[in-house]
């Protein structure tokens, strides 16, 4: 994410490639922010910075050892420092402030979030109270993606005093090649031994000690590939070998870039340290002089992003999240969106490298106190720059009175439509065991079930079922078909919010649902109710809100319900995020490929009833949740009418 600054060397090389291997890891990052169902795997660009950053921090200090007999830590420390701090003190204290101005409903926990971040060990409180970083819809935080960074700048600070011991024992460098790659392999493994399930992977997708990996092969590389040490000329077969090496790695890497999943078991059990060990190998490919590697990633545009890449990564989340919560409607053009928000991002990139990250890269701090001097006496001399200090004074005020009186915990008043899902929680868990008793006992009165439904005309209502019938807007044969019923509902936060209507007409109903639920989380849940006896013969899913779904991830989970069961899926109405017309057309290319998968088209009934829902246009309000509970209805009896001739 960022270039490794260093000090003057009598012998270096800069490799410009790098920033082409930079431009295509942060390109894969924002494209799986801004369209995340055009390419799963894009978050996988972060073990590649990790592994150039590894490869060369280490090469430079190497060199520094060999051309002075000594490694400079203070020195290095001041560089980085220098490199780094800018732009992200810049960042935080910039997004603190808007959020404290602008967008309350992510004010929480600002001073633990400052301060993790510029101490570097915010990757260790996201575990214990961050979000998912594959949770993009309920109030995703703008500082999410700085876990990584913390990640490096705990091995900026560790790993100069590490290989100065290192060093002093071992005196044959592949040696500690070796002591550094078991160490990476372990690291691997780790992450594969902590990650039992869903609930873990905050903790290895978060942890030092289970990413570590990536930055270790890159300093294992330098071990063993020196750039300033490697032939510039070598022979056509090494040349053939090193070049198709290069492209091998490169297209396995792109091609996981569209196919690693971030939910995947497999990912944290060895994909991704896969995916790691090709990036090294194509970092290696690409510092050799006698390939063209090099060349490939060596143009003016990889020049340009790469530059820029750690103020690309840095921006990326506030201007996404700060701009998709004005434009409520970013589902109806999500390319043109997501294009509106790359140009943003390089602007504020661009302008954050001209003039911020570049001058104070280079700037004596040791000089500030008498420039504070002089700019009080005569601010005319420091030119436009000083049309700058005010604003930041007043930022960083803000940022700071934000950081001082931000609750730890979320304070705010329960909305109407957050009061009613908890209600609706609470009467789900409490309700649950009876509508599975209640579906025991439907069952075996499944032999007299078609000649009740053919008597429905001779069923006489009482005044209770009548006023059912006239608030949902039912027949009497579609209240009659249904109440009896037994289904399943496994659903996310709508799913809750629409419970209590579901049950009024079909009281039958065993509900599991919760807040935030993605696709990827609900094979652990089906599994859970198989055990329990809990899943009908009739189950109605609505995932879809929170996350984009791949073709895979629907497969499994319909497979998971099983053939003989009646698969009842209702696609999504959710505006405000960009991946809508993605999953809507996931689940109905579902829908025709099982015969036992029916569409519920909620979205193209309520697309054009703003009034239907509450203010963040995606939870039905009571009056949605009527159209959505008659159109369930509707689906769900005249599909028992089909395999029913008797009506």
């Amino acid at each position: 994410m960022q270039h490794a600054g260093r000090k003057r060397l009598k012998h270096s090389r800069y490799i410009s490639g790098f920033d082409g291997i930079r431009t295509i890891a942060v390109i894969g990052v924002i494209v799986y922010h801004l369209l995340p169902y055009s390419l799963q795997g894009g978050y996988l660009g972060v073990p590649i910075f990790f592994v150039v950053s590894g490869y060369l921090i280490t090469d430079l200090l190497l060199q520094e050892y060999e051309q002075n007999g000594r490694i400079d830590i203070a020195s290095f420390y001041v560089r980085r420092m220098k490199r780094l701090y800018p732009a992200l003190v810049t960042m935080v204290l910039t997004t603190a402030a808007y959020i404290t101005l602008f967008q309350r409903s992510l004010f929480v926990s600002l001073k633990a979030i400052i301060s993790t971040n510029l101490l570097y060990v915010y990757n260790w409180w996201e575990i214990g109270h961050g979000q998912s970083y594959f949770d993009r819809f309920n109030g995703e935080s703008p500082f999410t993606h700085l876990w990584s960074l913390s990640i490096e700048g705990q091995f900026y600070l560790i790993w100069p005093l590490v290989l100065v011991i290192l060093l002093f024992i071992f005196k044959e460098r592949k040696s500690i090649f070796y002591f550094v790659l078991g160490l990476s392999v372990l690291s691997a493994i780790w992450m594969g031994y902590l990650y039992t399930g869903t609930a873990m992977t905050n903790r290895v997708y978060y942890g030092t000690d289970t990413r570590m990996f990536a930055i270790l092969l890159g300093v294992a590389l330098a071990f063993v590939w020196p750039a300033t040490k490697l032939k510039s000329e070598l022979n056509s077969q090494a040349k053939w070998l090193l070049n198709g090496t290069g492209i091998v790695s490169l297209a396995l890497l792109i091609i996981m870039f569209f196919t690693m999943s971030g939910q995947a078991s497999a990912t944290y059990h060895g994909g991704m340290f896969l995916f790691t060990l090709l990036s090294a190998i194509l970092v290696a490919t690409v510092a050799h002089p006698a390939g063209f590697m090099n060349q490939l990633f060596t143009n003016r545009v990889f020049d340009w992003v790469g530059k820029r890449s750690y103020g690309i990564y840095l921006y990326q989340f506030p201007i996404m999240i700060f701009y998709e919560a004005k434009v409520t409607n970013i589902a109806a053009h999500p390319v043109l969106n997501a294009l509106i928000e790359t140009v943003l991002i390089l602007i504020a990139s661009d302008l954050s490298y001209r003039y911020l990250e570049r001058p104070l890269r280079h700037y004596h701090y040791g000089q500030l106190p008498m420039a504070i001097k002089q700019f009080f006496r005569n601010p005319k001399k420091f030119g436009m720059a000083r049309y700058a200090v005010i604003p930041a004074i007043l930022v960083t005020g803000i940022a700071l009175f934000g950081a001082a009186t931000s609750p730890a915990h979320s304070e705010a008043k329960d909305s109407a439509l957050q009061t009613r899902i908890k209600h609706n929680q609470k009467q789900d868990a409490s309700s649950n065991k009876a509508a599975l008793k209640k579906q025991r006992q439907a069952a075996k009165k499944a032999a007299a079930e078609k000649k009740q439904q053919a008597a429905w005309r001779k069923v006489k209502l009482t005044a209770h079922q009548k006023e059912l019938v006239k608030t949902y807007g039912l027949s009497k044969r579609q209240y009659i078909q249904a109440k009896d019923l037994s289904v399943t509902a496994i659903g996310d936060s709508v799913m809750v919010d629409v419970s209590k209507d579901i049950r009024q007409v079909i009281p039958n109903t065993y509900v599991s649902a919760g807040v935030g639920r993605q696709i990827w989380q609900a094979p652990k849940q089906i599994a859970s109710l198989k055990a329990q006896g809990a899943l009908a013969n009739t189950v109605v899913v609505n995932l879809g809100t929170n996350s984009p779904m791949s073709n895979s991830q629907i497969n499994q989970v319909i497979h998971m319900i099983g053939p003989k069961r009646r698969i009842f899926w209702v696609n999504t109405h959710v505006p405000t995020r960009n991946w809508q017309t993605s999953v809507n057309q996931t689940i109905a290319k579902a829908a025709k490929r099982y015969p036992n998968v029916e569409l519920v088209d909620w979205h193209s009934l309520s697309k054009d009833h703003k009034d239907w829902f509450y203010t963040d246009n995606v939870h039905p309000n009571p009056v949605g949740n009527r159209n959505y509970t008659r159109l369930l209805i509707k689906r769900l009896t005249d599909s028992r009418a089909q395999d029913t001739p008797e009506n």
